[in-house]
């Protein structure tokens, strides 16, 4: 099946634009909690590190006081239970992320979409949680071999989230070996999808500026994902709106 990264690409500017609710709204409210997730998180794993802890530990490293030093890299360290609400947090928008899969998949599919479908992902949380355990245990293991196996490993598994969300009769493990089976021979093809949006990604990181990038960034790019595991699963991506191409994905 070939597979026109400029077509879909353009096909999810035309859906982002012309669909109703709009893509930039439900997406600015997910970029928003992202920031918000991403703020919390990063004041709980730094709630020990204090100006005074740090000039401490700067000051006894350069004087040569190593003792001091690693005590004061100690006093610094967050307690175990601010990681795990950081834990908490990672995985909070992580069903979040699928919920907003959701909301993509019936934009595309002409079904009812709505901002709520962002909670749709808690519906189904204990499947999302054990495919993103599954996930992140695989991409370890083959990245303790090389770097290189452990990407690969991330490209095989791409597709793992959509069919998950379209297939509730089907385990996290079963949608990781049909993501596998998907993908092969179309990773480097997935690899050059990702490339062609470089330009946005480093517009993103300019600091504020960033921030407005991805207000069109994060769903034109999850938008055009959205259409490449439709094409993928032989859907007519180029139908007219209102025309469903396939059910709905099933929030339980």
């Amino acid at each position: 099946m070939d597979i026109e990264r400029s077509r879909i690409k353009l096909r999810a500017k035309e859906l982002i634009l012309t669909s109703q609710p709009r893509p930039l709204v439900v997406g600015l409210i997910f970029l928003a909690l992202s920031v918000v997730f991403s703020l919390l998180s990063s004041r709980i794993i730094g709630v020990n590190m204090t100006q005074e802890n740090l000039q401490g530990y700067l000051t006894s490293y350069f004087q040569g006081n190593l003792n001091a030093a690693a005590k004061y890299a100690v006093d610094m360290q967050p307690p175990t239970s601010a990681y795990l609400v950081d834990l908490l947090l990672q995985l909070a928008l992580g069903i979040v992320y699928a919920g907003f899969v959701i909301f993509l998949l019936n934009i595309i599919r002409g079904a009812a979409a709505s901002a709520g479908n962002l909670l749709d992902g808690f519906g189904i949380f204990p499947r999302v949680l054990l495919l993103m355990i599954l996930e992140g245990l695989f991409f370890f293991l083959w990245s303790m071999l090389l770097f290189v196996p452990g990407v690969i490993a991330l490209y095989r598994y791409r597709q793992a989230i959509y069919l998950l969300l379209d297939h509730p009769e089907m385990s996290p493990l079963d949608c990781i070996r049909e993501s596998k089976r998907m993908m092969r021979g179309r990773k480097w093809e997935l690899f050059v999808f990702d490339l062609s949006f470089i330009g946005w990604f480093l517009l993103s990181t300019i600091p504020v500026l960033g921030y407005v990038v991805d207000a069109w960034f994060l769903p034109y790019k999850e938008m055009s994902y959205a259409l490449y595991y439709e094409r993928l699963r032989g859907a007519d991506i180029y139908a007219r709106r209102g025309t469903p191409c396939a059910n709905p994905p099933s929030a339980f």
